[in-house]
Parts: structure tokens; sequence; C-alpha cells
């Protein structure tokens, strides 16, 4: 199992846009997205919202480990 992260702070119509990860890293959304396309945040991918390339929890269940 990779780095968990979280959320930090998000756009008031709830598009996150900061993370944290388990190790204490700050990232913005597109930092997030280059991690997880240089395969360093395995348990996440990246989609297409909008135009805009998104993080998201790769889905396996447990909704306790969503970002959100």
């Amino acid at each position: 199992m990779g780095k968990k992260v979280t959320v930090t702070k998000e756009t008031n119509t709830g598009r996150n846009t900061n993370f944290k990860d388990s190790s204490g890293n700050n990232m913005t959304r597109s930092q997030f997205v280059k991690g997880i396309e240089q395969g360093n945040y395995p348990d996440y991918h990246v989609r297409n919202v909008n135009g805009i390339k998104t993080p998201c929890s790769n889905p396996n269940g447990n909704k306790k480990d969503n970002l959100g």
C-alpha cells in the first residue's frame, strides 16, 4: 500500500486543490497529479474532469481512504 493522501483545501464548489501525504509533503493539485503520473502514488489515478486533470482514489470498496 502506498502513501495515504488527505485533502487540505478545496474550492467553494468542492474541487480539491491542496493535499498532504502521510510523509508530510504538501502538494497542489497539479503536483499531486504529476506524482501519480510518475508512479509515486499507486493507490490513486488521474481522471479528466471538465478538462482538468483530477486526482482520484483507486476503487477498492473502502470509503475511509477516499479523497474528500
